[in-house]
């Protein structure tokens, strides 16, 4: 029996363990830097299996390490862990317990696929070479981020990884399907946050206010010629603001109004300078009203690069794994990872699973009736144990 053979059988043995590990790890959610409980059941399994782990990074997260005391390459495999703050609608026998907390974007079926990973090739560990490292990390929805509060706390000081991989859920790609692309993958993510400052008061005496309601309507109109303007077309990036708060009434007009929002690029040299023309803006076009404007620009995760020879050769072993007709390309995405973190300072790339249903309209990520096609886990811990193995 060949090893692809191996794997795929072991893969379809595991399934039903996986499923139960997913399920358990959906009902029992945790926020972002808040996975306790979560990190103490994926340490209990990795006991169980007696598998090599160290805990405590950044509190939660977990790095456990498949040694074969072989020459060989060191490849680092990363899932995430936490959850949102979204009340969960599906009717599950194993929906959320938790009030307000949900497995919305996968993460439940990232760790319960990497724990499949862990125990396949823990299985064929003989045939293995090098070192393999399985991330359980902590806070990847919420900056400043696991990944790179990860790093930073020293997770690869004994094990300087050759190659980090992480696969992340598709909604719109059936479960047996995955997808790959090189190069610039996801977008970079900051968090604006703008004050805008006048005098407020009656609203049938406009003539002695500073109106921040009016101001604000302004700059929102005056910030987006900083993407149709400022940026170069073909240049992806995008500028939304989502919450506004003038907490005033029908005849009040208030002293000041909130705007919240997001930027989006793939360009680290003009997400610097839009930065500045964000502020820049805000600034003139509020004191051409007689106000003023505070500006925070909370920097969140980079530009998502995945490098095109590992993808590459990723992509062509996940034909050999699945079929040709099962391997799709993948266009860029605006939404944003802290796996970046990892991108930026090694050789990485991630990769997307399938989870919908053949023939069922699929339900979008961070929504609270995100469902998966449980089969997937066989593809997700499948290909990525054959990708390991492939790529020491």
């Amino acid at each position: 029996m060949t090893i692809k053979d191996k794997i795929k059988n072991l893969s379809k043995n595991h399934l039903e363990e996986i499923i139960e590990i997913r399920r358990h790890l959906h009902a029992n959610p945790e926020l972002s830097f808040e996975e306790f409980k979560t990190s103490e059941y994926i340490c209990s399994i990795l006991d169980k299996w007696n598998v090599s782990y160290q805990k405590g990074f950044v509190k939660t997260g977990i790095l456990a390490i498949i040694d074969t005391k072989r020459p060989g390459k060191t490849i680092a495999l990363r899932a995430d862990m936490d959850a949102l703050p979204i009340q969960e609608k599906n009717d599950l026998s194993f929906k959320s317990k938790n009030h307000n907390v949900m497995h919305a974007c996968g993460h439940d079926v990232h760790s319960a696929s990497l724990l499949g990973v862990i125990k396949i090739l823990n299985e064929i560990k003989d045939e293995l070479n090098g070192k393999i490292l399985f991330i359980f990390q902590p806070g990847e929805e919420k900056i400043p981020g696991g990944a790179k509060q990860m790093i930073e706390a020293g997770i690869f000081k004994d094990n300087e990884p050759d190659l980090v991989i992480a696969q992340h859920v598709c909604p719109n790609m059936p479960a047996g399907e995955v997808g790959f692309r090189q190069g610039q993958y996801m977008a970079s993510s900051d968090e604006i946050y703008i004050t805008v400052k006048g005098k407020g008061g009656h609203a049938a005496l406009p003539e002695s206010l500073i109106d921040p309601v009016l101001m604000a309507g302004q700059l929102l109109v005056s910030l987006q010629q900083i993407v149709s303007r400022n940026n170069k077309p073909g240049l992806p990036t995008v500028l939304s603001f989502g919450n506004i708060i003038a907490n005033g009434a029908v005849n009040v007009i208030p002293d000041e109004v909130k705007l919240e929002g997001t930027f989006r690029t793939m360009n680290e040299d003009w997400r610097k300078k839009a930065h500045e023309l964000i502020k820049k803006i805000s600034e003139q076009t509020t004191a051409a009203f007689g106000g003023s404007a505070e500006i925070e620009i909370r920097k969140g995760y980079p530009v998502l690069f995945n490098d095109p020879e590992f993808t590459d050769t990723a992509s062509q072993l996940a034909v050999e794994y699945l079929g040709n007709d099962k391997v799709k390309a993948l266009d860029i995405r605006m939404t944003a990872e802290d796996f970046a973190y990892f991108s930026q300072k090694y050789h990485s790339f991630l990769y997307r699973l399938g989870t919908a249903e053949s023939g069922v309209a699929s339900t979008a990520l961070h929504t609270s009736g995100f469902k998966v096609n449980e089969d997937a886990l066989e593809y997700g811990m499948g290909l990525m144990s054959w990708i390991s193995f492939k790529l020491q």
